[in-house]
């Protein structure tokens, strides 16, 4: 198993966060992370991630604990992380200075095609569009060829059109690099429609309800009387009636 969550509890102060978090995630899976907003879902992710240490229980990753950040795990956050002063390339190469030159050019080349960049490599982040920049940000994360990809809400910032697209894109990226990842989302649609399985957590102090199994191969018709079927399950498990 990739990585494991035994019975993860998280307080700050005297306020429970996480209660008897229980989970096992595969290896090249991708993961959705779905509860309501200010539930703990970014804490548990900082706590797989190594920033927070759980008040009990532990985490591990290829049977060796988390106790700390490790280069080999990335995080891609809602907030834009790429850096202004670099260019594409610049941003894409950042973290390959362990690399040779021959070799940099050639990942920055590949990760640039992968995400759909060609031709605005000597571009800087101000003069792209805001689908453009979460797709370098993606690029970034995996030229440094982690095992493992953090999201968190990394299209929450995004308008409607260009989510769905970024949503595309992410599958596309994922499907080709085969990484596992582990996406947080409030957005019910948005894990249907990307994850293998769906972990939704309770209201604070957040505990898994219940872990969805969504057998449907990509790309999903979002009008199929299956993804319907699981997506208004998901809606009744949290207590809402799906309307459009």
């Amino acid at each position: 198993m990739k990585v494991q969550f035994r019975n993860v509890n998280m307080s700050f102060a005297s306020t429970r966060v996480l209660e008897d978090v229980d989970l096992d995630v595969r290896e090249g899976e991708l993961v959705c992370i779905l509860g309501p907003s200010g539930c703990g879902k970014s804490t548990l992710l900082n706590i797989v991630g190594g920033f927070l240490q759980p008040t009990s229980g532990s985490v591990t990753i290829d049977g060796e604990p988390v106790t700390g950040p490790d280069p080999r795990r990335i995080f891609v956050f809602q907030e834009r992380g790429v850096f202004p002063w670099l260019t594409v390339e610049g941003n894409i190469g950042f973290g390959l200075h362990k690399l040779s030159e021959a070799e940099q050019q050639k990942r920055i080349a590949h990760y640039v095609n992968l995400v759909g960049l060609r031709g605005f490599e000597k571009s800087y982040p101000r003069e792209l569009s805001g689908g453009m920049k979460q797709r370098l940000e993606v690029a970034r994360a995996l030229a440094v060829d982690p095992d493992v990809l953090y999201l968190d809400e990394p299209f929450g910032a995004l308008d409607s059109i260009t989510r769905l697209q970024m949503r595309r894109e992410l599958l596309r990226i994922w499907q080709a690099e085969k990484k596992t990842i582990l996406f947080v989302t409030h957005d019910i649609e948005e894990s249907v429609q990307l994850a293998d399985r769906v972990v939704v957590m309770s209201t604070r102090p957040a505990r898994i309800r219940r872990v969805v199994e969504i057998d449907i191969p990509h790309p999903r018709d979002l009008s199929s009387a299956r993804y319907i079927e699981l997506r208004d399950s998901i809606f009744a498990e949290i207590g809402l009636a799906h309307q459009v």
